[in-house]
């Protein structure tokens, strides 16, 4: 199995193009080869290309921004002398200073199949950037680690933000390769564009499905420590909008449905079996107790439900983390009526709107959640007929 920066490094022939241009890469710690060099000093090593600039997303180049929403500045590169930008700083889009330090701009960014994980709108700013300025985008194409499955309602027209680039589910299926194909043709943008193909990877093959076992599983950002994270962020990171914790100040942020210090896991489990059985399938869940160190509930004891999406719990077919993640919202509302669920505060710089709602790209999800009379097949028809147009419009882009 080869990533796209592995056959750049391994094969002159891709690498021609290249000859005589200046060259950035955008990456983070999770952006090295197979033998764990990082992009940016295995791309340096190669005589024929010259490295100019190189780009952080959020959580920055080396990832040492630890929690949510905290911005990264512009600094050099000790080893290299070069600029290195943050695309999380005081802009998220490129700069036109920005995109003068380079003809060729390398997208090498391990992304987790998610449309609100911050990566996959970085890639848009930097395409429209690319065909502002005329500049050419390859992106060095890696693993969709939730593999195909397509799941949630789609972003709705004006709830664009950094954690919304488009008119599309929460699970989405592709490669940042193949998004950024689907980029181009929506936002009909004239870029020169090209991906350098994995090789040999199987999204519909166990047991990784999506991540292949002969890759080191390594955090795209602090608190993506795990596949099984990977496969449940899609869910869970909803809970970023809510006022239960999601794990941030214990070693396993983002795999838990919920932890806080006044709810009975154990009930909010047994509701969740009763409204929608089936919405829990492919996965284990697990009473957990946890102590945050920082955020949500810090230092006060919460507990809650832990997601084992892995080992032989996992059926990828039946998995739907976005389903699971809303099914427990709606259990907690029914058992607690009165309870403060959803969390008021400025999301990703958007201050007129609820987080939860910035993250769905709507509010039906919440408001779904909210309706007492409201089933759980009332909002299975609506991701239903999002998640099939979906794949009906990206099925021409999938190059695995």
């Amino acid at each position: 199995m080869k990533f796209g920066i592995d056959r750049l490094i391994a094969d002159p022939d891709l690498r021609k193009p290249l000859a005589g241009r200046r060259v950035a890469l955008v990456a983070h710690p999770a952006s090295v080869t197979e033998d764990l060099v990082h992009s940016l000093d295995a791309l340096a090593a190669c005589p024929d290309i010259r490295v100019t600039a190189a780009f952080g997303p959020q959580h920055g180049l080396k990832g040492d921004k630890q929690d949510n929403m905290v911005e990264t500045a512009d600094e050099t590169d000790r080893d290299l002398g070069i600029p290195v930008f943050s695309l999380y700083g005081e802009v998220r889009r490129p700069s036109g200073q920005m995109m003068s330090t380079a003809d060729v701009f390398l997208f090498d960014l391990q992304d987790l199949g998610c449309r609100i994980y911050t990566f996959v709108t970085t890639l848009l700013y930097l395409l429209e950037a690319a065909a502002e300025h005329g500049k050419e985008v390859w992106v060095l194409d890696r693993p969709n680690p939730a593999g195909r499955p397509v799941e949630g309602t789609a972003l709705l027209p004006g709830w664009e933000s950094f954690v919304g680039a488009g008119p599309m589910p929460m699970r989405h299926g592709l490669t940042m390769g193949e998004m950024g194909a689907w980029f181009i043709d929506h936002f009909k943008l004239n870029v020169a564009y090209r991906v350098i193909e994995m090789e040999g990877w199987r999204p519909d093959t166990g047991p990784g499905f999506g991540w292949p076992e002969d890759r080191l599983w390594i955090n795209p950002s602090p608190n993506a420590a795990s596949l099984n994270m990977a496969r449940a962020y899609a869910g869970t990171v909803m809970i970023e909008g809510a006022t239960l914790s999601e794990g941030r100040g214990t070693t396993r942020p983002l795999e838990v449905l919920f932890g806080a210090p006044d709810l009975d896991a154990r009930a909010v489990h047994a509701e969740m079996r009763r409204l929608a059985p089936h919405w829990l399938e492919g996965c284990a869940l697990r009473e957990v107790w946890f102590e945050p160190t920082f955020h949500k509930h810090a230092r006060t004891l919460c507990r809650g439900l832990m997601i084992h999406a892995e080992g032989h719990f996992y059926d990828h077919a039946a998995f739907r983390p976005w389903r699971l993640q809303a099914l427990a919202f709606k259990a907690i509302r029914r058992l607690y009526p009165d309870y403060p669920i959803w969390r008021d505060f400025p999301y990703e710089y958007v201050f007129d709107k609820l987080a939860i709602d910035v993250i769905n790209g709507g509010p039906a999800l919440r408001e779904w959640a909210d309706d007492a009379a409201a089933l759980p097949g009332d909002l299975e028809a609506m991701a239903t007929v999002d998640e099939s147009a979906w794949r009906e419009q990206t099925v021409r882009f999938l190059r695995y």
